[in-house]
């Protein structure tokens, strides 16, 4: 078997858009081929994400049909884990790539994610603004028991997926100059201890409805810097786009961020994504949400091609992470 990808980076966080050979997929909506792809195909996300041909830290993007009627592009991502619901990064990537190929008539892509519809617009430098899926906060100040620090306060919002927000100086951390693996620690540590002391329900869609990650901030509001844990412990190298929509969420609704105001968020690696809250969105259940205009920039690094030999014994992927 050969798949064919597109490599890119968007502040350093990859997307390995896969573009042919992938097996294909049956079923009628997206998230019924998220699930086929996980009951089916999920040796091709392990061999494609993990090592030799990745790595813990590798993120995929798979092109499938759309079954929304206004999409052009319908996505499935992938990580080291599992599938995500969505991701802010490897939108902005597929945008630029879907205009600058020709693969869409831009500048405007509009893109099917497992989430929802999101549509995003490239301009001419390459820069990308794409409007999210309605965010929304979940739980605020809530408690999380944890081995190391005790209880932990956090706060649970939704960007097109679920993550536990807390300041890194509360458990006595610094984003820039604690070590990595402190950092990482954390994330997974409360990342799991969130997720069993705060049972999460999505009001249409019980498969969104998990915990994703854990983002840890520099208790600023603008410019911020935040890195996110998720997938266990992987770290997203950009300022996670998913994570920027459900922070403005979080600001709008604490009043420390105004429609139409743009904040500025900085990752691990120094990229910076904006993030603008537009409008009132629609009632999610019985909570109130905000549509987030989320901003960001990605480069190709390569094209791939990628042999899955049937007599190699490593050819679904291994890991070497603890």
């Amino acid at each position: 078997m050969i798949l064919s990808t597109v490599e890119m980076h968007t502040g350093g966080e990859p997307t390995r858009i896969i573009v042919d050979g992938w097996p294909k997929l049956t079923a009628p909506t997206l998230l019924g081929k998220r699930r086929e792809c996980l009951e089916k195909h999920d040796h091709l996300r392990r061999g494609l994400m993990l090592e030799p041909r990745g790595h813990d830290g590798m993120y995929g993007a798979l092109l499938v049909e759309p079954d929304h009627p206004e999409a052009e592009l319908a996505v499935l991502f992938m990580h080291n884990e599992g599938y995500s619901t969505m991701c802010g990064h490897a939108t902005i990537a597929l945008a630029r790539w879907a205009v600058e190929s020709g693969r869409v008539k831009g500048p405007t892509v509009r893109l099917q994610c497992p989430c929802g519809l999101v549509v995003a617009n490239v301009d001419r430098q390459g820069w990308v603004r794409f409007e999210s899926v309605p965010s929304f906060v979940y739980a605020l100040d809530r408690v999380a028991p944890t081995a190391t620090w005790g209880p932990v306060t956090v706060d649970i919002a939704y960007g097109g997926a679920f993550y536990a927000f807390l300041s890194a100086d509360s458990i006595g951390l610094d984003l820039k100059t604690s070590p990595m693996r402190a950092i990482v620690d954390a994330g997974e540590e409360i990342a799991l201890a969130a997720a069993k002391a705060i049972p999460i329900e999505h009001p249409s869609e019980p498969d969104l409805a998990f915990l994703y990650g854990t983002i840890l901030t520099d208790g600023a509001v603008s410019p911020s810097r935040n890195v996110c844990i998720f997938a266990g412990r992987q770290i997203d190298r950009s300022p996670t786009g998913s994570g920027v929509s459900a922070r403005m969420a979080l600001q709008v609704m604490r009043r420390q961020a105004k429609l139409g105001q743009e904040s500025r968020f900085e990752s691990c690696t120094g990229s910076i994504f904006t993030g603008t809250p537009l409008r009132n969105g629609p009632l999610v259940g019985p909570r109130k949400s905000v549509i987030v205009e989320v901003g960001g920039i990605a480069y190709v690094t390569g094209e791939a091609t990628f042999r899955f030999d049937a007599d190699d014994p490593l050819r679904e992927g291994f890991t070497l992470s603890s």
